[in-house]
């Protein structure tokens, strides 16, 4: 089996909906990403912001899988690192299987905790129009629709990472608690 890895890194200082490609990326305890409009301690998403400015930010990080850029790709939204606002794109690591509070170590320093799934929101179709529909799965044993738009974490300890750092998986204890909407 291959080890999970950084494939490709993204930041950007406005609110919008793409990231650029980074060489590196700092981030910041308990803050996110240096540089990025999403850092801080309270929610940075301004459409959360609206409703309470003073919410935590859940959403500091957002990860998502190189493999479903490959499987967007197949269907004709050949995507890159980036362009749907991910700021980590992995590849080799399960991110919508993983339990809530999972930590993720990556490079020398750097841990990530786990909070939840992001929700594909209408700016996806105005990226891609059709894209949106591709980031919602099958509904569940309760009708509920699965996101497929990546994770979101905090950060924890900071530190600088780099295309290629390797991410070593860390579970919570059990019992393990699925991811849900943040």
């Amino acid at each position: 089996m291959t080890s999970p890895t950084i494939i490709a890194l993204a930041c950007s200082s406005r609110h919008g909906f793409s990231k650029q490609p980074q060489l590196s990326l700092r981030l910041i305890a308990g803050e996110g990403i240096e540089g990025d409009a999403h850092r801080g301690t309270t929610t940075q998403h301004l459409y959360l912001k609206r409703k309470n400015p003073t919410q935590p930010n859940l959403a500091q990080v957002h990860l998502f899988a190189a493999e479903m850029l490959d499987e967007l790709a197949a269907k004709g939204f050949p995507l890159q690192p980036g362009d749907i606002g991910e700021n980590l794109l992995t590849r080799h690591l399960d991110l919508l299987t993983l339990p809530r509070s999972t930590r993720l170590h990556i490079g020398p320093e750097a841990i990530l905790e786990v909070t939840g799934l992001r929700t594909p929101c209408s700016q996806v179709d105005k990226h891609a129009s059709g894209l949106q529909q591709l980031l919602w799965g099958d509904r569940d044993a309760t009708g509920q629709r699965t996101r497929r738009a990546g994770i979101m974490s905090i950060v924890l300890t900071g530190g600088l990472i780099h295309p290629d750092d390797p991410i070593r998986v860390e579970l919570p204890p059990e019992p393990h608690e699925p991811l849900g909407p943040v």
